[in-house]
């Protein structure tokens, strides 16, 4: 692996650990996507996954989760190694993590409202109707939405789908958000607009953050530090200037 880490970058990363991966496998039909994967996310840092399409970075974050089980390896998240967990356990740990599936995933047949009720009835269970409410217009305000309460999905542009979902990830109050192509099928503005967001969601929740992505400009704006994968490994891991400055022709080739 080519580490690209610069001093600055290190101070960054002088965090609690709250992710930890061990040499992570993962196959389909015998042909492994994931061969020897090794790597940490840091306490309050946003750490951006690069690399081409097929490389197993939607894989990674979906074994964190245990949406796919892993073939072999290990997976820790908040000190809890994660294969270990039983159906309810899973369920807890889960209620701790946010993610923003690349589709956005919202449901179509509900309101903008009741999209955000539905995780709070179910995790925050103690919530009064009233204090649903507040936390609902809170990150709505957040996201810049306040006024699409009662909108469905169908009515919403692909820009605002996915500020609704990152909407209903954050109203439970994640310790760890992990984003699948946040940017995908967005135009130049709104994927800035999109990346700007994410850093302040970092800001004002104290999330730590993994970012699955190919978009170089949201990895620039986002990344507190960045990992590349090939070949089912991790290539290169260091500072977003670091990988801007690389002269590694595989590197270069996603900066020009």
């Amino acid at each position: 692996m080519k580490n690209l880490t610069t001093d600055s970058v290190k101070k960054v990363s002088a965090g609690e650990t709250m992710i930890e991966i061990k040499n992570l496998r993962k196959g389909f039909d015998a042909q492994d996507v994931l061969t020897n994967v090794s790597l940490k996310l840091l306490s309050g840092e946003n750490l951006v996954v690069l690399g081409k399409s097929g490389s197993g970075k939607s894989v990674l974050i979906k074994c964190i989760v245990r949406l796919l089980d892993p073939d072999d390896g290990t997976i820790e998240v908040l000190g809890t190694e994660v294969n270990s967990l039983d159906k309810k356990e899973l369920g807890e740990l889960r209620k701790k993590i946010g993610f923003l599936f690349q589709s956005g995933a919202l449901y179509d047949s509900m309101t903008v409202r009741q999209n955000l009720e539905f995780p709070l009835r179910r995790i925050k269970k103690n919530l009064s109707k009233k204090e649903i409410g507040e936390k609902i217009n809170e990150v709505l305000e957040n996201v810049g939405l306040e006024n699409a309460l009662n909108k469905m999905p169908s009515e919403l542009s692909g820009g605002m789908r996915k500020r609704i979902s990152l909407a209903r990830t954050i109203v439970v109050d994640p310790l760890i958000m992990l984003y699948d192509e946040p940017t995908t099928g967005l135009d130049p503005v709104t994927s800035d607009e999109i990346s700007s967001l994410i850093n302040a969601v970092q800001k004002k929740y104290k999330t730590s953050s993994i970012i699955i992505t190919h978009d170089i400009e949201c990895a620039r704006i986002t990344a507190d530090r960045a990992v590349m994968l090939k070949s089912g490994e991790v290539y290169a891991e260091g500072g977003i200037d670091d990988f801007q400055n690389s002269e590694d022709p595989l590197i270069k080739s996603f900066f020009k």
